[in-house]
């Protein structure tokens, strides 16, 4: 099933440390942003709306793993 990665239901744990610093801190927010966009861009290509090569696929997903590793240890951290 195609999805998205929405960081709140990634880590629903941090909901209000994650709401708290997307709106405390401009570091937070880019990091957040950027894998926003990145998450949605990558669903946009699995349902087929952009194509892209694989190994193009493959790399934003690596991608969204670094940002998502990022933003856990950033709310860890805190």
């Amino acid at each position: 099933m195609i999805t998205t990665h929405p960081i709140v239901k990634e880590f629903p744990e941090f909901l209000d440390k994650i709401q708290d610093l997307y709106h405390h801190n401009e570091e937070f927010q880019v990091l957040l942003t950027t894998y926003h966009s990145l998450d949605q861009e990558i669903y946009e290509i699995e349902k087929g709306e952009i194509p892209l090569d694989d190994d193009v696929l493959t790399h934003k997903r690596k991608d969204r793993v670094f940002l998502k590793d990022e933003i856990y240890n950033y709310l860890n951290k805190e």
